[in-house]
């Protein structure tokens, strides 16, 4: 590969400079034509993510949300980050250490109730290359984690096993919860499984464009792109998220 190749695999975005080998998906295309993915995502975590805190989250998204959650903890914060497709974790491998940041753990692993191994495509519908992988689940009680403040699941419907896999560390450490909605019948179950854990539920429906993305690009390649995501925070908690319509 020539520098002149090489140049265009790499992307100054609004989380440092990132690269991925080819792909034609959403969070590849909004990285290179906007700079940034699902930036309205982070818009509302910033808004009681702190430095010294500890993240979880489920998916990498070539490491777009990690490298912003790397910096909102500060070094003496930690950022979990689970990728169980080969390619895409070693992506977010490679953009952490491009960027320098050493405050993030990295997890080949699907997170869900019980230590196994399965095939990808058996846990969640996938058509791409990946689905034929045969992926390490685990889950996030055996990771032993002294603190989690954030619990953030970018794999859509796949909440209700993440959480059958925490349950002693979301009783320990009621963290906030940020998840992606699986299908209208997944999200029902998301949202009942959260709030028999005692937690109150917001809709947040970020949009895919943002009008002031990183890249100043005007032209919304990305129309009526929507994520259907949920916000929760413990009653016994201060915290409540009162612009966002509760369910």
């Amino acid at each position: 590969m020539n520098a002149s190749e090489m140049s265009q695999r790499m992307w100054n975005t609004r989380y440092g400079v990132m690269n991925a080998v080819a792909a034609d998906n959403l969070t590849s295309r909004s990285l290179k034509q906007l700079g940034e993915w699902m930036e309205q995502e982070l818009d509302l975590l910033s808004t009681f993510v702190e430095e010294g805190q500890t993240v979880v989250e489920f998916g990498a998204d070539y490491g777009a949300h990690t490298l912003w959650l790397s910096r909102a903890v500060g070094a003496q914060g930690e950022v979990h980050t689970a990728e169980p497709r080969r390619l895409d974790f070693q992506q977010l491998c490679a953009n952490l250490a491009i960027n320098g940041l050493t405050n993030v753990h990295t997890l080949p692993v699907w997170l869900g109730r019980h230590a196994s191994s399965a095939q990808l495509s058996d846990l969640v519908p996938d058509t791409s290359a990946s689905a034929n992988e045969r992926v390490r689940v685990a889950n996030i009680d055996s990771l032993g984690l002294e603190a989690l403040h954030l619990l953030k699941v970018n794999q859509p419907g796949t909440l209700e096993s993440v959480l059958g896999g925490a349950d002693e560390t979301v009783r320990k450490h009621r963290p906030v919860i940020y998840l992606r909605l699986g299908t209208v019948e997944q999200s029902i179950a998301e949202v009942k499984a959260i709030k028999e854990l005692g937690y109150r539920c917001w809709s947040h429906l970020p949009y895919l464009f943002n009008k002031d993305n990183y890249a100043d690009q005007t032209d919304n390649s990305f129309p009526g792109r929507i994520s259907q995501n949920v916000i929760a925070a413990p009653i016994e908690g201060r915290l409540s998220f009162d612009h966002l319509q509760e369910i």
